[in-house]
């Protein structure tokens, strides 16, 4: 087993990976910004090393300055958790240039899925169901226009380069599509550093469902189940629980199946996630994208699994078989995630702020992964997420009525909070009935 990793990240995910890794006797240590010196997660650590200012490109994204953190303090191995480097192919390959353990997928897989129009062809050729689309970015308007005429409006038009809901808008007609390509096309030059985009059939009424998969150190790709993902705002995820309401066991066979096939394609190590988009009146699904690394919702997949992704990733980087029987995977019970940020609970936009009052609520089947304490900052400088309320239960039932009782459990004074945002969708209709889609927030709003 690694013997001491750095962890490349902040907040509640850097806590979470420096939870497992003192539990397995692995010396965990943190980098933070000056932002962030008060956290739970500095604290926490075995050693931490103040990497930079707030702003992200002079610290979290800042390759050198990890680095230095890594020789510095003889870390053996790098986790990047999820967002800033995670993704970041070049990081992936410096990391191991540097003579130190990445724990994350290869780096050509990460660039393999990191092309969004690349990762639709590779999983065409592996026999991955996608949606109509282009093959190719399409070069400019005209392009885009034909693409659109062949698939069938509405389209969706995507940064091919993009990634956690951005860089996407609908186009209903010719006149949508001239106005949205060129917004999609620009908004992904500055955040991406590539104007690539694709044409895609859009679907009126969707569900987003993914499948957990975690690629083996002996080449074995394993899929740990599903995750539904449909409780979106902006197209960023609220919610998600696994498994999911709205697959059957025929349905769920064919999901796991194309997903080992998809981590095939690449030849995918440690954790990774298939997305899907789920046409709920026909039972198709198609692919999305491909995440490598960990997501944000790996806990229900723990809770309904009984496993720690983790300790898996980790054991992986290592070299070492899983601590779980790969041909004896048995998901039981229900578990739901709720991703408590610091933003308003009517219109989401993001409300920082000095954390007065901050109460975890207790009971049966109930976990949080907090990033934030009383006495901390929500800074404006990062993702509003503060926390993840996970709950658990032997039936979806029982996980809603724990949900209920945890959200109105949980206080948090100082900044915005969403909580009741998730106590109004705990009684919504259809919601509780499981018959629910991606304009669920919208409906509600």
């Amino acid at each position: 087993m690694i013997e001491s990793l750095l962890v490349a990240n902040r907040g509640e995910i850097a806590r979470r990976i420096i939870r497992t890794a003192r539990r397995l006797g692995v010396r965990a240590i943190a980098v933070y910004s000056e932002a962030d010196a008060d956290l739970p997660f500095v604290k926490e650590a075995d050693e931490a090393v103040c990497i930079g200012p707030a702003n992200p490109a002079q610290s979290y994204r800042n390759t050198e300055a990890i680095l230095a953190a890594a020789k510095s303090t003889g870390a053996q191995a790098i986790h990047p958790g999820y967002g800033f480097l995670s993704e970041n192919a070049e990081f992936a390959r410096t990391v191991e240039a540097s003579g130190l353990i990445w724990v994350g997928p290869g780096a050509d897989a990460i660039s393999a899925m990191g092309d969004k129009i690349n990762a639709r062809n590779l999983m065409a050729a592996a026999g991955v169901p996608v949606a109509p689309g282009t093959t190719d970015p399409a070069a400019d308007v005209t392009a885009a226009l034909a693409a659109a005429a062949e698939i069938g409006y509405p389209v969706m038009v995507k940064a091919a380069a993009g990634g956690g809901g951005m860089g996407m808008a609908v186009a209903a007609d010719e006149d949508v599509l001239r106005t949205e390509y060129e917004k999609v096309r620009g908004f992904a030059e500055r955040m991406f550093g590539d104007g690539a985009v694709l044409i895609e059939r859009y679907f009126p009424r969707v569900r987003h469902v993914e499948v957990q998969i975690l690629g083996l150190a002996d080449g074995r790709v394993v899929a740990l189940g599903e995750r539904e993902c449909s409780v979106q705002r902006r197209n960023q995820k609220l919610v998600e629980e696994s498994p999911s309401p709205a697959v059957s066991p025929e349905l769920r066979e064919r999901f796991l199946a194309a997903a080992v096939r998809a981590g095939e394609a690449v030849g995918y190590r440690n954790a990774g996630t298939v997305e899907c988009l789920l046409d709920p009146t026909t039972n198709e699904f198609f692919f999305l994208e491909m995440n490598t690394r960990l997501q944000v919702e790996h806990p229900v997949t723990e809770l309904v699994y009984g496993l720690d992704l983790v300790e898996e990733q980790l054991r992986v980087a290592s070299g070492l078989a899983p601590n779980f029987d790969p041909d004896a995977l048995t998901p039981r019970g229900h578990a739901i995630e709720l991703r408590v940020n610091a933003e308003d609970p009517k219109r989401f936009l993001p409300g920082p702020g000095a954390v007065k009052t901050w109460v975890e609520p207790q009971g049966e089947g109930v976990r949080v992964d907090s990033g934030y304490a009383a006495g901390t900052t929500v800074t404006p400088f990062y993702d509003s997420l503060m926390a993840k309320l996970v709950v658990y239960g032997a039936d979806r039932a029982e996980a809603i009525a724990r949900a209920r009782a945890a959200v109105a459990g949980f206080e948090i004074t100082g900044p915005k909070c969403n909580l009741p945002f998730f106590a109004e969708l705990l009684e919504n209709a259809e919601f509780v009935a499981g018959d629910y889609d991606t304009g669920i927030v919208s409906r509600m709003r």
